[in-house]
């Protein structure tokens, strides 16, 4: 699903000195298992490809932290198409411990100025540290500006990066304060989603959830080897099992250092976990799970949830049911299995062109189109069930539809959307953060008016998705038919209670306080006809 993008992912890497040795680490020794950092970005490489970096730190080198960041993919970053490049870059960062990125920008503009580490150097060991977060601080903008209320105070670059680097530095200050302690001093005012991770040049590590739990965050320990990621599917492909990854709780930081190995502390509470509902319909890689939810089976029930709401008359001589690759193959083949139908790829993806919400310049439609090639041999005569994931902003699903009908000389396209309407922003990391791009809002305004959007209290009860709403938008959209799934289904797919999962981009109903108040900017600027993110 090419219009929905996630902010980023982290990693976290550290051989303690004194522990047994480790069967995970590289041949070149435990000094050196900042060797493993891209093979584990490479693994997050579906959470962003804008930039990718790591911060390493060796007490046997003069420079203790080195940090190697720039724009592109984890292979293009780190040269890994030249031997001798790569084998030269992983040989100066050579080191016991690491923390790397991969980015999305939800915010701040797209150069390496805003890559991820952030290493802010100094002569006293405690403070000279490095850090990296995926996520999004709901209130960054009045974190700022009281920030800034401080004359000595002062923003190089706009983005909430700079909320944690100015708390970090404030927290790091005191006389040797505590990991715990730093992390509970940085996030003490913090409002909004982040997965954070932090390393010393004093070889003290932390990584941390926030108390809402809204981004995922795994760690595996076997006495030796410390493995952190935004994903278990990084951790175990490392060589970590099943059984050796524990999900980060939300509001707990796991501390590691030399001297008292790994703990693991409450920094803050929460009155309940809201977990992000899109990472198991679209952001986490299909082999991860997330806080004990596999991502691939969810994605199979969501798949059999549209079965069991599917009244099309079925033409079972013709009928396929078509993924939109990649994240849509799960779904289609749990619908698929539950109608008793055939599932068939009849959209093929060309996998060198990128992911279309990473790129610049061209439109979405051109990059759509050059995107995905239909299979007239496998579509030609047929109704096809066509599975997305979800539909945000329409570009992609409207290319699609046109040219499954004149390239793939489908019969019959009837559209089936594993998720909710998307009709509101999200201010924890996901890019969509106004009313004006998202399609199904001008649906819901057209039936339930403006008052609908003035009013969070209501949208709930009064933005209610009819099959009369569904069949307006399916004319929109050129197909024959289209339908949603309902926000309990997804609760029911993933097996968490719908309490604690962020559906505030379907429901309106936003968890944090500062993320009420975004949404209340974001309706005002839309009925004000006001384009543009509601932080920008």
């Amino acid at each position: 699903m090419s219009e929905l993008h996630e902010e980023c992912g982290v990693i976290a890497l550290y051989h303690l000195p004194n522990g047994r040795p480790s069967p995970l680490c590289p041949s070149q020794g435990s000094e050196e298992v900042s060797r493993l950092a891209p093979r584990m970005l490479l693994d997050l490489q579906n959470r962003g490809q804008l930039s990718a970096g790591v911060t390493t730190y060796s007490p046997n080198r003069q420079q203790l932290l080195k940090t190697y960041k720039d724009l592109g993919t984890v292979a293009e970053v780190f040269h890994q198409g030249s031997r001798a490049k790569y084998a030269q870059i992983m040989d100066d960062l050579a080191g016991r411990a690491a923390i790397g990125h991969v980015r999305y920008a939800t915010c701040g503009r797209d150069d390496r100025n805003f890559a991820h580490p952030f290493e802010r150097p100094h002569i006293n060991r405690l403070k000279w540290f490095s850090f990296a977060f995926n996520g999004q601080l709901a209130n960054y903008e009045k974190l700022r500006d009281e920030l800034l209320t401080d004359p000595t105070r002062c923003f190089a670059r706009d983005s909430d990066s700079e909320v944690f680097m100015h708390y970090l530095c404030t927290a790091v200050k005191n006389s040797e304060p505590d990991l715990l302690t730093v992390c509970r001093e940085t996030t003490r005012r913090l409002d909004g989603a982040y997965s954070l991770v932090y390393l010393n040049a004093k070889g003290e590590m932390f990584v941390a959830r926030d108390p809402h739990g809204f981004k995922p965050l795994c760690y595996a320990f076997d006495g030796s080897l410390f493995a952190a990621a935004s994903e278990s599917v990084a951790l175990f492909n490392l060589g970590f099992s099943s059984k050796d990854i524990k999900d980060v709780p939300p509001g707990y930081v796991v501390i590691v250092s030399p001297e008292r190995g790994v703990q693991i502390e409450e920094f803050s509470t929460s009155s309940r976990s809201t977990h992000c509902f899109f990472e198991w319909i679209y952001f986490a890689n299909v082999a991860s799970k997330l806080d004990g939810k596999s991502v691939y089976l969810t994605r199979i029930k969501l798949g059999e949830e549209l079965a069991k709401r599917e009244k099309t008359p079925i033409d079972k001589a013709n009928a396929l049911v078509v993924p939109v690759p990649d994240t849509s193959k799960a779904a289609a083949n749990g619908m698929a299995y539950a109608l008793g139908i055939p599932c068939r790829e009849g959209l093929i993806r060309n996998r060198y062109s990128g992911r279309t919400f990473i790129e610049g310049g061209e439109s979405r439609r051109r990059k759509a189109e050059i995107k995905y090639t239909p299979l007239p041999e496998v579509l030609e005569g047929k109704q096809v069930f066509l599975v997305e994931d979800s539909i945000v902003r329409s570009t992609t699903m409207r290319v699609l539809i046109e040219r499954l009908r004149t390239i793939g000389l489908v019969k019959e396209i009837h559209v089936r959307v594993a998720c909710p309407p998307i009709m509101a922003p999200c201010f924890y990391g996901i890019d969509m953060s106004t009313y004006n791009e998202l399609f199904a809002t001008s649906f819901m305004m057209k039936h339930y008016g403006m008052d609908g959007v003035l009013s969070s209290d209501d949208l709930t009860t009064r933005w209610i998705l009819t099959p009369e709403i569904e069949a307006e938008m399916a004319k929109e959209l050129g197909c024959d038919s289209l339908r949603y799934l309902p926000p309990r289904a997804i609760s029911q797919a993933i097996g968490i209670p719908p309490l604690n999962l962020c559906q505030a981009c379907v429901t309106h109903e936003y968890p944090t306080g500062a993320g009420c108040d975004c949404s209340d900017v974001a309706r005002k600027r839309f009925l004000q006809g006001i384009s543009g993110r509601s932080y920008e």
